[in-house]
């Protein structure tokens, strides 16, 4: 999409978007020829697929969705790590007018319980290990009709099925819909500072929106020899539009190889191993990395999203990859609207980078109204803009608020320099970015009240020098009763999710209050 060009100034000169009016993620993958996919197993043995194969096996399971009586608009929960069932899945529902639903394998029961009744999920695609969590709270989902599981070895009944023996059984036959560019396709849930997540509903046209952000820091991406990888689960935006499906759109092999603990030798092995030239490492990633003697010269480009990086983080990453590391930035409400090329214009250490061809993105004051060069406000992000979302699931009210105007605003507080960098200052609420997760505080708080001894709770970001933040709890426990730190993390852990839980907990006698009885957590950051 991006023309090729030899300056930043160039390339934003003569950029304009190509967003038809009829639009299908699935049939713009689809249309590709050769190798899409090659799939590591966890012994290290690997299955090809190509885009006949993710073709032919996506139309089957749309046949089969079909046939479990799921018709245009319903939603369909994707619970699978990296790996060619997740990829069939996004295709199946993008192909068939179905609505995806991402979920960790991270998450616990109430995670997903929350998500996949709020969004009024009616069948998920899944394995083993998220069977076990879905058997746990299923009988408290009614629309959920149908559970497909890989490595089921059998159907269990109509309703729990096996995915393979289902999909050999089906017809590979069927015609890719025809949907609008603005026809819901995605939901992707983002934790809030109050309340529970919010289902960030996207239309068909994310991809298209999300393409010159993958291309400009992976400088004029696909080339020839492309070859993409990420640590990142496919379940988060990052993972899933900023590689999986720009890599399927472009024609480029992606390896998909989920780690169940990142280990970055096994990472620099892997990225020999298969000649990997693209990736995309979030921050978390490269400063385990950086702890290893590891070294990947062959690469043309590295990525990161999540936090700014720093000079001495991109000093590494130049002797370690031979690349510059190139940020960009975005949420999940509007993803990859702000990156580097240090192809095209100098990295500035500590900023986000320029404003990605396509999208007008601004600092402005609380009334909407741009700040000048060098003055702190809100990173904003003008609409319409193909890369943003519809507005969030069932929540008119919380679509509103995300908006002055016409801009949408991110919560994110930053400046932008003379020559168009935008630097990042922080959150102006109480998210906390942890691993390249953001996590919001409501969630964790809800979940550890529900402890039979917990009284009172708050959960804040404590700075970390590899996760940036992690997760801590001030918890005040009820007269009399008792509970140890590692019972409070593990019931965390296994209720909600693994990267969720209170890496630390600090018991208190009480918690500081307002005067009408709001927590004060800029207090409990202080400590």
């Amino acid at each position: 999409m991006l023309p090729l060009a030899t300056s930043y100034e160039d390339l934003t000169r003569n950029f304009r978007w190509q967003i038809p009016a009829r639009y299908n993620m699935a049939a713009h993958c689809l249309k590709n020829e050769g190798l899409a996919l090659i799939e590591v197993a966890s012994d290290g043995s690997t299955t090809d697929f190509s885009y006949s194969d993710l073709g032919r096996l996506s139309a089957r399971l749309a046949n089969v969705l079909a046939a479990a009586g799921l018709t245009v608009g319903d939603r369909l929960g994707i619970l699978l790590s990296q790996g060619s069932p997740c990829a069939v899945s996004h295709l199946a529902a993008y192909r068939s007018g179905l609505i995806a639903l991402p979920l960790f394998g991270l998450f616990g029961p109430e995670a997903l319980e929350y998500r996949l009744a709020d969004s009024g999920a009616s069948a998920v695609v899944t394995d083993m290990a998220g069977l076990v969590k879905l058997e746990e709270i299923r009988g408290r989902l009614p629309a959920l009709k149908a559970v497909f599981v890989v490595g089921l070895g059998k159907d269990i009944d109509n309703a729990t099925r096996d995915y393979d023996s289902t999909l050999a059984e089906a017809s590979d036959f069927h015609t890719i819909l025809d949907t609008a560019a603005d026809d819901p396709a995605v939901i992707i849930y983002t934790s809030g500072t109050t309340g529970q997540p919010k289902g960030a509903l996207h239309a068909q046209r994310v991809l298209l929106g999300h393409l010159p952000g993958v291309e400009m820091p992976h400088h004029f991406f696909p080339q020839v020899g492309d070859r993409f990888w990420t640590p990142a689960d496919w379940a988060w935006i990052g993972g899933l539009f900023d590689v999986l499906m720009p890599a399927l759109a472009s024609g480029v092999p992606l390896i998909a190889q989920r780690m169940a603990k990142f280990e970055p030798d096994r990472a620099f092995d892997l990225i020999e191993r298969f000649q990997v030239k693209n990736l995309f490492l979030p921050p978390t990633a490269l400063k385990l990395m950086r702890q290893s003697s590891g070294m990947a010269r062959n690469i043309r480009t590295v990525a990161s999203g999540g936090e700014s990086l720093g000079a001495e983080l991109l000093d590494w990453g130049r002797a370690t990859f031979g690349k510059t590391i190139n940020e960009f930035y975005g949420q999940t409400e509007c993803n990859l609207v702000v990156g580097n090329d240090a192809e095209l214009f100098p990295v500035v250490p500590g900023a986000m980078g320029r404003a990605i061809p396509g999208h007008t993105v601004a600092v402005i004051d609380g009334e909407g109204r741009e700040v000048a060069d060098g003055e702190p406000g809100l990173i904003a992000i003008r609409r319409p803009d193909p890369v943003m979302f519809l507005g969030y699931w069932g929540k008119p009210e919380a679509t509103a608020q995300k908006f002055i105007g016409d801009w949408l605003v991110t919560g994110d507080q930053g400046w932008r320099d003379e020559a168009g960098y935008l630097h990042f200052q922080g959150r102006d609420d109480d998210i906390i970015t942890s691993g390249g997760y953001r996590i919001g505080p409501a969630e964790i708080e809800d979940c550890l009240l529900k402890h039979p001894a917990v009284a009172m709770c708050a959960v804040v970001g404590k700075p970390d020098p590899i996760r940036t933040e992690i997760v801590k709890a001030f918890v005040v426990l009820k007269p009399g009763a008792q509970a140890l730190a590692p019972e409070l993390q593990d019931f965390v852990k296994t209720r909600l999710a693994a990267h969720e839980y209170p890496r630390e907990v600090e018991f208190l006698d009480n918690l500081p209050m307002t005067a009408t009885g709001k927590i004060i957590r800029r207090e409990l950051r202080g400590r």
